[in-house]
């Protein structure tokens, strides 16, 4: 099998699945989706049906190998990546016993603020603050409280990517990524935090997890002969252990050193990054042990409003530029762009607070919201639109800040996402930060990082590092300008001043629109 010249990514997404084939220098050869349906039963749920996962894998992945006229016996190996956590029940014969419940849903609130009650010293890994409702635990104690029977008759509570690859093989293993990032395991100190499980009354889940619990790229088992019949895939073809579709993203821009750093643009910003040591604070997640290479420790941030900011602007506030745009043919950003190209730096005294929809690093605040202060009678469209952009640069640097307080130095920035299409954008985040930005060949980096994993799984590549090494490419770099990086430095502590200025007043104003939206009784009833 090392001999085949290929590999195969997957890609479970929100929205579907995605499906590449690559060979072993990372150049893709061509890429097929499927899409599925997610569903909302009530408000702050969200359920997908796993036989959708698998019927668009199938037709995804026949429609790969038959589009790029590559063999079965041409396939060195598998990985996948998927949203997480992306919560199932399973039975004895592996078929699940109700709807997933996915990463977005958020039912479990209450059991999120009972786990952070216990206080307990796995909770390093959300900076001892608030527990995330999308993360696993929570959702497993939703699950036995709430539908006691299902609970009790799953033989294994999974996540998503644990399940598809129990359906490729016939092997049940964790993921030590989806482990560490989703459910508090840490190697560092003898995986599962019992004393957390216990203190929250769900400690029997543990006997549900997948075992054991493996590194990225381990080969789980081979493909199942009735299962390589349905994709068109040969039998025994290696599938290796995967990741969380932000963490493959990450490795699918080279993220395997200390110091270097996941940008992940697009409606939000994700930024993934490793460190030599074992850090942890308020204002980022992690650090988590081992959960992409071995001896090394994962940092998470992110900031919920990014690319939605920009697009609320063009689509509510930008009439005049989408119309010249209409005219002369071209993309309304672009317009929008030449407009701010030559605003000073700092947007002539205008401040942009980014947390329209609330804040997740630093303060992890779902109450924030968007602030627009410093406004002039001088100011026009193309001052706007650049504080907006600067900005979000200013939040990203104001997370760089807090990991710094923590030892960590992030070094080099990779980027993906539609973001960055704009060249003005990039070089503000560049500026501001004074750190290189640099792109990557590949765009799809979720599932270049997948396909990564199974060169790893086949034996091609003897680990995350040298596949990186051969299989990411770098096209380019934008250098910061440290003139800029100095002005730019006044107006990122007018940005971090704004929020503890300005909170009281944001949750007071939230709470009363709440409030006064909320049901009366009379029509609840």
């Amino acid at each position: 099998m090392a001999e085949a010249p290929y590999l195969v990514g997957i890609d479970f997404g929100t929205g579907g699945v995605r499906v590449g084939i690559f060979d072993r220098e990372g150049f893709p050869v061509i890429f097929e989706a499927e899409e599925f349906a997610t569903h909302h039963p009530r408000p702050g749920q969200a359920e997908q049906d796993p036989d959708d996962w698998w019927s668009s894998l199938v037709t995804a992945m026949r429609a790969a190998l038959a589009g790029s006229g590559v063999s079965a016996d041409e396939i060195a190996g598998i990985s996948l990546d998927a949203t997480a956590s992306t919560v199932m029940a399973v039975d004895a014969q592996d078929r699940p016993l109700r709807p997933a419940i996915m990463w977005m849903d958020v039912r479990a609130s209450d059991q999120a603020r009972r786990i952070e009650e216990t206080g307990d010293r796995a909770l390093k890994y959300c900076g001892f603050g608030a527990v995330s409702a999308e993360w696993g635990v929570p959702k497993a104690m939703w699950l036995k409280e709430n539908e006691p029977q299902t609970y009790e008759s799953a033989k294994r509570i999974c996540d998503c990517a644990d399940w598809v690859i129990a359906r490729l093989t016939g092997e049940w293993a964790g993921s030590i990524n989806i482990a560490a990032a989703k459910f508090f395991h840490d190697r560092d100190e003898g995986g599962y935090p019992e004393s957390l499980y216990g203190a929250v009354g769900i400690d029997d889940v543990l006997e549900k997890f997948p075992q054991p619990v493996l590194d990225l790229g381990v080969v789980v088992g081979g493909l199942r002969t009735e299962v390589a019949q349905e994709l068109g895939l040969k039998p025994e073809t290696p599938v290796a252990e995967g990741a969380i579709d932000a963490y493959a993203g990450a490795l699918g821009l080279g993220v395997v050193e200390p110091g270097v750093l996941a940008l992940i643009t697009g409606s939000s910003h994700v930024m993934i990054a490793q460190a030599a040591e074992p850090i942890h604070g308020q204002g980022f997640w992690g650090a988590y042990t081992d959960a992409m290479v071995p001896e090394q420790y994962t940092v998470e941030a992110g900031q919920v409003s990014t690319g939605t900011v920009v697009a609320w602007f063009k689509n509510h506030f930008a009439g005049d530029a989408v119309e010249e745009a209409r005219r002369r043919g071209v993309d309304p950003y672009d317009v929008l762009t030449e407009l701010a190209r030559d605003v000073p730096v700092g947007s002539d005294g205008l401040v942009v607070l980014d947390y329209f929809q609330g804040n997740r690093s630093p303060h992890t605040d779902p109450l924030a919201r968007g602030v627009i202060w410093g406004l002039s009678l001088s100011h026009g469209p193309g001052h706007v639109f650049r504080a907006i952009i600067e900005g979000i640069c200013y939040g990203t640097e104001d997370i760089f800040r807090t990991m710094r307080g923590h030892n960590f130095q992030p070094r080099l920035n990779v980027v993906s996402g539609g973001p960055t299409k704009s060249e003005l954008w990039m070089q503000l985040h560049a500026d501001v930060s004074n750190v290189p930005i640099s792109f990557t060949r590949v765009g799809e980096a979720p599932v270049l990082g997948s396909a990564m994993l199974a060169a790893v799984g086949a034996g091609i590549y003897p680990d995350v590092h040298a596949a990186a090494e051969r299989m990411v490419h770098t096209e380019r770099t934008i250098e910061p300008d440290p003139a800029r990086h100095e002005e730019y430095a006044f107006w990122v502590d007018r940005y971090i001043e704004t929020y503890p200025q300005m909170k009281d007043l944001m949750h007071k104003s939230v709470r009363h629109v709440e409030g006064a939206h909320a049901p009366s009784e009379a029509v609840q009833a």
